[in-house]
């Protein structure tokens, strides 16, 4: 895909978000539009991956999602890449979907792997995975994203201990940085520090993504990324982001972590972000 083709998606994606959390009132829209543009560069540009999903994931690059309330993007990526029909977007938390608030397994939706959304679980199975693929002989890399506010929970710095002692160097742990959480600023819930040194001090190796809703910024810093592993330390991303990028009402604000759009507030965000690839 050309730059211009992933902005299309980007755009597309927001859309989908939207709409989504718009119609059952319900969902996380903050977070997963502050992701769309890494999430879309990872389906996209970044992984090797295959859409004729297979729970083994053998001689595949593997992606977790640890912070599972982003979901929306998390589904809508999923579809307009080729996992499931688009239109079962339109089932999004509806009582006997697959496309659950937070993502699960025992409906067998394509492309998840692990049930999510109760933080901090995500490091340690993205761990175990990559350690599977050591084991299997293959050169794959494991991709996972955290909100920052979930490194709050302590089973995140086990996992982070445990990876460094253990040589998981073909692990790639992304942190959506925005600093802000569902109560406010994480520097007001429980401020987390320096992420950058506390990750160093662990043994990870760490680089920083200052523009992390810009495609060429996340194309260059992956990239960079990936070329860190295989040296014998697992890698973290700090991506800083902008909770609700892409409409202006939701940017800047802790507000939208959790919140849907009423019918006025969607027709502006929608008129923010115009049709580039179809709506479903």
């Amino acid at each position: 895909m050309s730059t211009q083709q992933l902005q299309d998606q980007v755009i597309q994606v927001r859309r989908d978000i939207l709409r989504m959390v718009h119609k059952v009132s319900s969902g996380h829209p903050g977070g997963s539009l502050g992701c769309t543009e890494f999430l879309v560069c990872l389906y996209n540009k970044i992984m090797k991956h295959d859409t004729n999903f297979k729970m083994d994931g053998l001689n595949e690059d593997l992606f977790f999602l640890s912070n599972g309330h982003i979901s929306p993007v998390y589904y809508s990526v999923l579809a307009r890449n080729g996992y499931f029909p688009v239109n079962e977007l339109n089932t999004f938390r509806l009582l006997d979907s697959r496309l659950q608030g937070h993502p699960t397994t025992h409906e067998g939706l394509d492309g998840v792997r692990i049930a999510s959304g109760s933080l901090g679980q995500g490091m340690s199975v993205a761990i175990g995975a990559a350690l599977t693929k050591k084991l299997n002989g293959e050169n794959t890399t494991v991709y996972s994203l955290h909100g920052d506010g979930e490194l709050q929970e302590g089973q995140i710095w086990e996992a982070a201990m445990y990876a460094a002692g253990n040589n998981v160097d073909n692990y790639i742990a992304t942190v959506d940085y925005n600093k802000k959480q569902i109560d406010g600023a994480t520097d007001d819930v429980l401020p987390l520090g320096d992420l950058k040194a506390k990750f160093e001090a662990f043994g990870w190796d760490v680089l920083e993504i200052h523009q992390g809703n810009d495609i060429d910024a996340i194309l260059t810093g992956m990239a960079d990324a990936k070329n860190r592993t295989g040296k014998g330390k697992p890698v973290c991303v700090l991506l800083h982001t902008e909770m609700g990028n892409g409409v202006d009402f939701m940017m800047h604000t802790h507000a939208w972590h959790g919140k849907a759009p009423n019918d006025e507030q969607l027709a502006n965000a929608l008129a923010q972000n115009p049709e580039t690839l179809g709506d479903y």
